[in-house]
């Protein structure tokens, strides 16, 4: 692609990044200026764009470490908000039989890092993040894309680390369940519950 592209490209993807930056920034306006700041970072850096990855990975990338400083500068601010639990008593223990394996066995996933390179997962997988409780959507995002730590996201929600790592369980849990139905085990269609 080149770099004159790249204005108009990265504009078409503002949609995806807007909805990236609400979920993990909870604040319009903050979510509105990460994604202005990463739009204007794409088109003054366009020429540092050597196309290896997908315009769409490379502006995720950059709004990435806006986020990123946009919660740690809001970590060093007191914050009035808290997190409270979204009330869910999901119990997975169905899935499992008495020996702690898996209860009907998952579908052989075959190649998951084809499946990365393929668009329609990516829409399939944005749609079960979709289905995810807002706060277990927003804790998986902080910590498998924006690569928080723990501690960190205990921090900016206000949550103990015994919940976080309850959460995350619950998110990959429901997010196996929704791409074991929806992808590998799939039938052309949209996303089913």
């Amino acid at each position: 692609m080149d770099a004159a592209d790249i204005p108009a490209e990265a504009a078409r993807q503002r949609p995806t990044l807007l909805r990236f930056a609400r979920l993990q920034l909870r604040d319009d306006a903050a979510a509105e200026d990460a994604v202005q700041e990463t739009l204007l970072a794409a088109v003054t850096s366009g020429e540092t764009f050597a196309g290896r990855a997908a315009l769409r990975t490379w502006l995720i990338a950059i709004l990435r470490n806006k986020i990123i400083d946009h919660i740690r500068r809001r970590a060093r601010e007191p914050s009035i908000q808290a997190v409270t639990d979204d009330g869910e008593d999901t119990d997975f223990d169905a899935l499992f039989a008495a020996d702690g394996h898996w209860a009907d066995k998952p579908a052989d996933w075959g190649d998951p890092q084809r499946s990365l390179e393929n668009k329609r997962f990516h829409d399939v997988f944005e749609a079960c993040m979709e289905l995810l409780p807002e706060k277990t959507s927003r804790v998986f995002m902080m910590r498998e894309f924006l690569g928080l730590e723990t501690e960190e996201i205990c921090k900016e929600l206000s949550m103990t680390s015994t919940n976080c790592w309850v959460v995350l369980y619950r998110a990959r849990m429901r997010l196996r369940e929704c791409l074991q139905i929806n992808w590998f085990g799939a039938e052309p269609g949209g996303v089913h519950v």
